[in-house]
């Protein structure tokens, strides 16, 4: 799908990684006043077993066993250990991992959280395509390279970098890389991340690098700001929000198992493909699109600011079938995604609380927008910076 798409959807989407319950089941969780919190899919018990959506790690004797988005089991394996029994060299990941080659920005923010954003040695992305202060200096120092883009990537110069393992959204990448010896870890899922696998994957990540700590704080952090958004938002009238765009006569849209949807629904909103089940980025009808933007308030496209969108007739122009949608229209509201809003997943609790505030801005008070943009009716001068 990445290949039929625009490089920015892509980005967009990357923050889509997986979700199912406890018992496989890929229904939405409820959300209620005693349930604010919709994080409750990851287990760890005394034997060492920690399941967050579709992953999962098991400890076993002197080593982890990994289970990654491909479904694929890894060993994780103390650095200078001898690996275990029936597992090939590229199946074998040495921990803590020093360095890393990174797809994907979402996991790029996750080696954030967890202090370890000198450890990547090796983008997709290039430095002009960053807009995060710490990925710019990587670049500077020369600790990161640029590898090519997603289609188009030196597998030899990955090598080259002398990663301990890829972090990637492709599994098509796995055999490449097995030929050259280097481990690959798969971050995605066919199916869209739910709100609980995005807030606790970087407590999958953490054993990787031995700080489980950094992953537990985040996650506190990020609950807590769940439970302000219910609390801001549970008595206020519910907005009706859709999420997605019109691409070269394929619809895109958040599937209602998608992190944002489930976010939307707690913080007392509407979401109007709350229906629709699949991966981020899923492709709906024209008409389904269509009927639902007749009845929306809020209207969030995946084209950034970066993409020059800067008004509703700016959105227009680059797509006249928008024009049924009612948020583009002077009764309704519309929202595009800053070029650093797919970069700042480490700021996930500033992220939800910015989409609430959007959905209920009569509970957030001169809130500033710093990942979105309200479109206006017309055309403004273009943002500094942002050309």
């Amino acid at each position: 799908m990445r290949n039929l798409k625009p490089l920015f959807i892509a980005l967009f989407c990357l923050f889509a990684l997986g979700c199912q319950g406890e018992s496989g089941s890929t229904a939405r969780p409820e959300l209620n006043d005693q349930n604010v919190d919709p994080t409750n899919t990851a287990y760890e018990g005394a034997a060492g077993f920690l399941t967050i959506g579709e992953y999962s790690l098991i400890q076993k004797d002197g080593y982890k066993e990994i289970h990654d988005g491909a479904g694929r089991t890894l060993a994780l394996v103390p650095r200078g250990s001898p690996a275990p029994a029936g597992f090939e060299p590229t199946m074998v990941i040495p921990y803590p991992v020093e360095r890393v080659a990174v797809y994907s920005a979402f996991d790029v923010a996750m080696l954030k959280v967890l202090g370890q954003d000198k450890t990547i040695v090796a983008l997709t992305t290039p430095k002009n395509g960053w807009h995060v202060d710490y990925v710019k200096e990587g670049y500077d120092a020369g600790r990161i390279v640029y590898v090519g883009e997603p289609g188009s990537v030196d597998y030899e110069r990955i090598k080259a970098q002398k990663p301990d393992m890829v972090m990637t959204w492709d599994p098509s990448i796995v055999p490449m890389m097995d030929d050259l010896g280097v481990p690959v870890l798969v971050t995605s899922t066919p199916v869209a991340t739910c709100l609980s696998t995005q807030i606790r994957f970087v407590e999958f990540l953490a054993p990787f690098f031995g700080e489980e700590e950094k992953a537990r704080a985040f996650y506190q952090r990020v609950k807590d700001s769940l439970a302000a958004i219910r609390a801001k938002t549970k008595t206020l009238p519910k907005p009706k929000a859709m999420w997605g765009d019109i691409y070269e006569k394929r619809v895109l849209v958040e599937p209602g198992n998608a992190w944002v949807a489930e976010l939307i629904g707690l913080a007392q909103s509407d979401y109007l493909f709350d229906d629709v089940y699949g991966t981020s980025c899923v492709e709906i009808s024209m008409e389904r699109f269509l009927y639902s933007g007749n009845d929306a308030d809020l209207y969030f496209t995946y084209r950034s600011v970066g993409q020059g969108v800067y008004s509703k007739e700016s959105l227009l122009r680059i797509n006249p079938l928008l024009a049924g949608l009612r948020p583009l229209t002077p009764e309704g509201r519309a929202l595009a995604p800053r070029p650093v809003y797919s970069q700042s997943a480490d700021r996930l609790d500033e992220l939800l609380t910015e989409i609430a505030a959007i959905l209920h801005p009569e509970a957030y008070p001169n809130y500033e927008l710093k990942y979105f943009v309200e479109l206006p009716d017309k055309d403004l001068p273009r943002p500094k910076g942002e050309s």
